[in-house]
């Protein structure tokens, strides 16, 4: 019997394109019986984030926690992951050019293959509007972000 991960991400990024920009990733486990979990990840400042980045993000870190918990399981049972995201999973952008986040694709391929040597990772797109408690848990995240640089008056003492 395979061991099943059920994941929603999505990511988010607050003044897109201008140096102000934050933005963060959010991964919503699905579990078995009931109920969810989530993890965020907030994006460094540099190199400036994007939306794009952030969505690529929380794909990484969803491989990421499926991987970490694929280890702690004793058996090493099959496993299957099925990501659902808003995100249309390009490389190229509309030119026919590699898209941007090169080096987060790469990492994202790279955890696939090691899931796949006992398992198989799959995608699964839903419109936005059905991806809402990712999308919840990115804007909470971007929430606190803003309300940490709101009160240091534009600097923010966190790590990223």
């Amino acid at each position: 019997m395979p061991y099943t991960m059920r994941m929603s991400v999505d990511g988010g990024c607050r003044r897109n394109g201008y140096s102000n920009a934050i933005a963060a990733a959010a991964v919503v486990v699905h579990r078995k019986w009931g109920g969810i979990r989530y993890w965020t990840r907030r994006l460094p400042n540099y190199p400036r984030p994007t939306n794009q980045a952030a969505e690529l993000t929380a794909i990484v870190l969803a491989l990421e926690l499926a991987l970490q918990k694929y280890k702690d399981c004793e058996k090493r049972p099959y496993m299957r992951v099925t990501i659902t995201t808003d995100m249309g999973l390009q490389w190229m952008n509309s030119s026919g050019r590699d898209v941007a986040n090169q080096e987060l694709i790469q990492r994202a391929l790279e955890l696939e293959d090691e899931i796949e040597e006992d398992g198989i990772v799959m995608y699964e797109w839903v419109p936005r509007g059905e991806n809402t408690l990712a999308d919840e848990c990115v804007n909470e995240e971007l929430d606190e972000m803003e309300e940490e640089t709101d009160s240091t008056d534009g600097y923010s003492s966190s790590d990223y």
